[in-house]
Order: C-alpha cells, then sequence, then structure tokens
C-alpha cells in the first residue's frame, strides 16, 4: 500500500505542474492602447531576488491601480500570464506576477508562506511602487492556492492592501492537512513531492517532511498558526481589505469549510463564490486569459475598489453558489442564508428485511435508540471519498460523481443507512452534520462519513464527506461524536433518496485502523444518532 500511494502521488504531483498557456485577450478597454511585458529581478526579504513578470499598460494617464499576484506552490510567474496581460490591457492594471521565494528561478527557500513570503510580498509593493507609475492608495493582491494564501496573510499585516482576490486558498494550514486528526495523505505527498521537484525545501520545510516521515506531525502543526489567516482575523479585520473567495466543492488540498467559517468571521467588504471542481479547477483557464465566470467576477471586483467603478457588484448579494451537480448560480445575502431549513434524520439499527438482505438502517423522523452495530475495521469498501483532483475535475467537467454502488459496500465493514425517496428532489443547501456515538477496540481508529445521492438502482453519488480520527481514546468506551461534513451545494433530482455510510479505511488518507480491530456504532438514549440536512 505505501508504495502504490507513492506511486499515486508522484502522478498527481505531475498533473499540477502541467499548465498550458493560452493567448491573452486582444481587445483593449477605452483609454488603453495595449501593455508592455518585461521580466524583472525584483529585490526580496533578505536580499534574495525574485523573478517577476512586469505588465505595464500603455495609453493611460496618472497614476495606475497596483496588482501584485504571487506564484502558485510549485508554479512560476507565467501562471498568470494571461490574466494579467488581460487586467492591464483591458482595465489600466500596473501587474507584477512573481514566482515565490524558493521556486524555479526566484532565490531563496521555500518556507511555506512564512514571515519571509509576506515580508517578500511587501517588497514587491515596495519595487512596484518605486518603478512603476502605481498609485499607493489603490494596490491589490490576487493570486491561486499558495498565491491566495500569501495575499491574504499580506493583507493582514499590510493595510496598504485594499483589495484581495483568494482563488483556492486556505485560511487554516492544520484544518486542511489535518482535518479531524487526519492526515490528507494525498495532498501531503503532493505538496511535498512537488516542492522537492520545482523548488529548494527550506529548513522549515525539511523538518517537517522528515519528522512526517516518522509519523509526527507535531513540528507541522505548530507552524501552521502562523501561516494560518484565520488566526490573524483581528488584524484583517482591522485593515478591512475588500476581499473576494472564489473555491471549489471538491477541493482535496484545502478543503471548502474552512472559508465558510473565514467569510462569517471577516466584517470587511466581501464575496464568497463556491463553485464544482477540484483544487484550482475552477479558475484555472482563467488564469491562462480565457473567459472564465470567477475572473469575471474577480475583474469587477477590482474594478469597483481599486478603480471606483460603479458597476453594480457591491450592490449584489455577495454569497454565489452554484450546485455541485450541476445548475445555475444562486445568490444569497450571506452564507447563513444558503440554508433554509435543517431536517433531523434519525439512524434506525442496521438490519436485514424482505426488501434488503443486507443489514441496513433507516435515516427516519423519529429517534431511534438502544442499538448497536458493530464492523470490522482496518479494510475498506466501495464507498471512496475518490482521488485528489481528478475526481472534482471529472464533476466539474463531465459531469462524472464519485459513485459507489450501495449493494456493494460491505455491511461488515461499514454502517450504511438509507432514507426514504424524495418524491419530487430537494437541493441539499448548507453543511450536513452527523452525530454518532462509537465505540473503539483501539485508542486510535479512523472512520469516514460520506453522504451519497442514491437513485432507483442503488447507484450512489457522493455529494459530500469527511474523516474523523479519535485519538487517546479510551478502548471500549463510547465516544459521542458531532462531525460537520464539507459544506455543498446539490440537487437531489425526484425519486432518489440519501445514503449515509460509515467505514475505516480512505486512499485518500493516512488510516489509523488495522485489521483486527472493530469499531460499534451506538444510539444512546442520551444522544441519539443522527444526520441533519441542510436544505434550501
Amino acid at each position: 500500500m505505501p508504495k502504490t500511494r507513492t506511486l499515486v502521488a508522484s502522478a498527481l504531483a505531475s498533473v499540477l505542474l502541467v499548465f498550458p498557456l493560452a493567448p491573452p485577450a486582444s481587445a483593449a478597454a477605452p483609454g488603453g492602447t495595449g501593455a508592455e511585458v518585461s521580466y524583472e529581478t525584483v529585490p526580496g526579504h533578505g536580499g534574495i531576488d525574485l523573478k517577476a513578470m512586469v505588465i505595464t499598460p500603455t495609453g493611460y494617464e496618472g497614476p495606475r491601480p497596483l496588482l501584485v499576484m504571487p506564484a502558485a506552490w510549485s508554479t512560476s510567474n507565467l501562471l498568470y500570464v494571461g490574466a494579467a496581460k488581460r487586467l492591464a490591457y483591458e482595465s489600466g492594471y500596473q501587474v507584477i506576477s512573481y514566482t515565490s521565494r524558493g521556486f524555479w528561478d526566484s532565490g531563496g527557500e521555500v518556507e511555506v508562506a512564512g514571515p519571509e513570503d509576506v515580508a517578500d510580498a511587501r517588497a514587491v509593493i515596495d519595487w512596484g511602487l518605486r518603478e512603476t507609475a502605481a498609485d499607493p492608495e489603490r494596490i491589490g493582491m490576487a493570486g491561486i492556492s499558495y498565491g491566495a494564501g500569501i495575499s491574504l496573510l499580506t493583507a493582514a499585516e499590510d493595510d496598504r492592501v485594499k483589495a484581495v482576490g483568494a482563488l483556492s486558498g486556505w485560511t487554516d494550514l492544520a484544518g486542511s492537512i489535518y482535518a479531524n486528526e487526519t492526515v490528507s495523505f494525498q495532498a501531503v505527498e503532493l505538496l511535498l513531492g512537488s516542492a522537492r521537484l520545482t523548488g529548494r525545501p527550506g529548513d522549515a520545510l525539511q523538518e517537517m517532511e522528515s519528522e512526517y516521515r516518522k509519523g509526527n506531525l507535531q513540528p507541522a502543526l505548530e507552524l501552521a498558526p502562523e501561516r494560518s489567516v484565520s488566526t490573524k482575523t483581528d488584524a484583517l479585520n482591522a485593515n478591512g481589505p475588500a476581499i473576494m473567495v472564489g473555491h471549489a466543492w471538491n477541493d482535496g488540498i484545502f478543503p471548502a469549510g474552512q472559508f465558510t467559517d473565514f467569510y462569517a468571521a471577516y466584517t470587511g467588504p466581501k464575496r464568497l463564490m463556491l463553485s464544482s471542481g477540484d483544487h484550482a479547477t475552477p479558475e484555472a483557464f482563467g488564469a491562462f486569459g480565457l473567459p472564465n465566470e470567477t475572473w469575471e467576477s474577480l475583474t469587477r471586483w477590482f474594478d469597483h475598489h481599486l478603480r471606483g467603478v460603479d458597476n453594480g457588484i457591491d450592490a449584489e448579494d455577495p454569497v454565489r453558489v452554484k450546485p455541485n451537480n450541476g445548475g445555475a448560480w444562486a445568490s444569497y445575502p450571506d452564507w447563513q442564508s444558503v440554508t433554509v431549513q435543517k431536517t433531523a434524520l434519525h439512524l434506525g439499527k442496521p438490519e436485514r428485511s424482505w426488501s434488503n438482505w443486507q443489514r441496513t438502517g433507516g435515516l427516519e423522523d423519529e429517534p431511534r435508540t438502544g442499538w448497536d452495530y458493530g464492523v470490522r475495521a482496518g479494510v475498506g469498501t466501495a464507498a471512496e471519498s475518490g482521488t485528489l483532483l481528478l475526481s472534482g475535475a471529472l464533476q466539474q467537467f463531465a459531469d462524472i460523481p464519485t459513485g459507489v454502488s450501495l449493494p456493494l459496500v460491505d455491511r461488515r465493514r461499514a454502517g450504511v443507512w438509507t432514507g426514504e425517496p424524495y418524491p419530487g428532489g430537494v437541493r441539499i443547501s448548507g453543511t450536513p452534520e452527523a452525530e454518532l456515538t462509537v465505540r473503539p477496540t483501539d485508542s486510535e481508529q479512523s472512520l469516514y462519513v460520506y453522504l451519497y445521492d442514491v437513485n432507483r438502482y442503488g447507484t450512489g453519488s457522493l455529494v459530500t464527506h469527511k474523516p474523523y480520527t479519535l485519538r487517546d481514546a479510551q478502548p471500549g468506551r463510547p465516544v459521542d461524536l458531532d462531525i460537520a461534513l464539507e459544506p455543498v451545494v446539490w440537487n437531489l433530482p425526484g425519486g432518489h433518496r440519501l445514503a449515509l455510510v460509515v467505514d475505516t479505511r480512505d486512499a485518500r488518507y493516512t488510516d489509523e485502523s488495522d485489521i483486527g480491530e472493530r469499531l460499534t456504532f451506538g444510539s444512546p438514549e442520551s444522544d441519539p444518532a443522527s444526520l441533519t440536512v441542510p436544505t434550501a
């Protein structure tokens, strides 16, 4: 299994690094005549050199708004070549896209969005104000993934940044790679492998990897808060930049739930767009200069907040969501309004019936208590969260969800509960929650909670999921779990039903469940097992 996982991670690293370049758009905005591109060496923090693509609009009078764009992890300043030139040529922005320290031909070592990276971003702003006709009162930052994280962290520290575009980024680094104390194996291997392939890992990253290989995540967890804007919300709120977030429901590196939490905590001007896809796939084509809804919205965001354009974006509902399985955008005044109603479905004891020879529990209106159901741990079932990058992209571009044949899910190794069909269908909209009581046979055991949309033939499409690992549990003692799955908007067709599946292994994560262990589900009277379904 470890060898197979390493091969999978290597293949994923190759996918991440493939960025085809597309020609930029050619239409110029009134007042502009074009844009000049130059490749510059910009002094970064501590005397290192950062390689930058500087795009200067021509034909515009007076100081221009400045956009600083840090490249994504393992990529160069060419990542934004299409979008950057379009922003300069059509809208008159002075754009500086630079390769983050430690990658490709920039100097220094990879510091994982540490203080050095923030200091670099501030140094690039200084250089732009000194060497170009940029307006010091109109500065924005934007980026994908690593660039998004650095942009948010810089905005929390530097009040010169008035607007931010954070696409497929993160707010909680520890929560991304260690959700519910479960190692996101494919994501970690992808990030580590691509850093070695395209960059020069710094001491902190090398120590994190060395300890991670030994099974010790403590160094990574200790460094994560400084690299997470969720710990700097007060500073960000005080600076008050206008922040637009674009993210994918199925992002396998930085799960979407951290941004719904961040959106609620941030008090400045804000906009949130959530749509189908995986890490960076919703906005990738826009970075190359091709038509893209996320980049078009981001351009309007910058135009309003940096250029003062009265384009109406401030009057629109700021939360925009697109169903994960297809459909039109819907707009809401805030994230809470995405959910209109929450329905508690109670888990019944899995058992055989005349219509189902496999042990399956119900998702029922009334509590069902006093039952136990044990499964063998350490061996997977047909239920899986899919493959990083690939599964989310298939959902987005080909409408092929991560699927399961419910009859093939081994009931000896998983708990399965199904509800009644929805005759007219329903829109799942918000954050589903599972309330479970489990009794482990070991102090550390992993479990995976999947919510499926199941058709009449028993074929399920993964709606959302969440890992959870018990740490320092007392064998044989019940543990009450309240697990928030990742947020989602999903249109459940008429005649389909919901299914909840919980097993103990998933190839995307590092599992703590071993063969020979058991896990028992229960529903005590004091805390009935349930699934809370948010709907619109």
